[in-house]
């Protein structure tokens, strides 16, 4: 009897795996903790320069992706939209920096045991707005740039939940003025760190 139910077992778990493995592609969704780069500020005529830190917000994705698969490892781009949000304190204001971008990860996988998987790659990044509260701000320098995902993942059936670490690799900055206190301008760098939640369903 114990080895009947070991061997369904075994056979439910193997199932399990089976249904996410292989090529394909499905849709993905989820959430992040973001903290964008420094933000440089000039208060006053000839004032000294104060940087001030970000206070990471949430944000959130969704989007698509693909895989093509191997005995041990995949590769898998996506294509997601993102949305980041991060705080700064400007002239004693709190600000929320928001940023919209498109981002395509594309990731190279390595299947260690069972379910579990690990994964790393390039994510190619494309900024479609960004926003610092009620300051005018202007476009990033660079609409396109590159950055870092890695992480750890798990497959259940159809299902994939994973968590990564994304940074941009270079500062893209975006100048901004006060247009309520003529005083006060400077420059917010847009690029992100964060930790990224999401739930992938292969269709």
């Amino acid at each position: 009897m114990k080895k009947t139910f070991l061997v369904a077992v075994f056979a439910l778990i193997g199932t399990t795996v089976m249904a996410q493995s292989g090529s394909g592609f499905g849709i993905k969704a989820g959430l992040s903790y973001n903290k964008n780069g420094d933000l440089i500020s000039s208060v006053g005529e000839g004032g000294s320069d104060i940087v001030e830190g970000a206070k990471g917000k949430a944000g959130y994705h969704f989007g698509f992706w693909g895989k093509l698969d191997f005995p041990k490892i995949y590769l898998r781009p996506e294509l997601v939209y993102s949305k980041t949000k991060s705080s700064y304190e400007v002239a004693g204001d709190s600000q929320d920096y928001d940023v919209s971008k498109l981002d395509m990860p594309v990731l190279l996988g390595y299947k260690l045991i069972g379910p579990l998987h690990i994964f790393a790659g390039p994510a190619f990044q494309y900024t479609l707005n960004n926003d610092l509260g009620d300051l005018e701000i202007e476009d990033v320098k660079n609409d396109f740039t590159v950055g870092l995902n890695a992480g750890v993942g798990v497959n259940l059936g159809k299902l994939g939940l994973d968590v990564r670490y994304e940074r941009g690799f270079s500062e893209n900055e975006a100048e901004f003025i006060d247009a309520n206190v003529a005083n006060v301008e400077g420059r917010v760098d847009s690029r992100p760190s964060q930790v990224i939640f999401a739930l992938s369903l292969k269709l």
